[in-house]
């Protein structure tokens, strides 16, 4: 997913989540955020080489309850799921290979 993808404002309710069906990552933070747009060349860099995952961009914040159900206090936070289920996540990344080890993790094959 390119770096310029707006945060979607709509998102899906837990339930979808925990039912998605094989790697996805959720990335949680907002397009005013400096700590996420700063990642983005990062979150992009370690994405190209694992084009078959799901990426999810969510605006989180106050009252938004997909974030609260996955416990996010900072922006970004990428949380990497394998059939629905939570393997890895980091937060505030700041290089790509911290970002790359994760999605190792849910998709091997990469």
């Amino acid at each position: 997913m390119a770096s310029d993808v707006p945060y979607q404002t709509d998102a899906p309710g837990r339930d979808e989540v925990d039912a998605l069906q094989g790697p996805a990552v959720i990335e949680f933070g907002t397009s005013w955020c400096g700590y996420c747009r700063a990642a983005q060349p990062l979150i992009a860099q370690a994405f190209a080489g694992h084009p078959g995952v799901r990426h999810l961009k969510i605006e989180d914040g106050k009252g938004r309850p997909l974030g609260r159900s996955f416990g996010v206090k900072l922006w970004p936070t990428l949380v990497f799921l394998r059939d629905g289920a939570e393997t890895a996540r980091v937060v505030r990344p700041t290089d790509a290979q911290e970002i790359a080890r994760a999605l190792a993790q849910i998709d091997p094959a990469g």
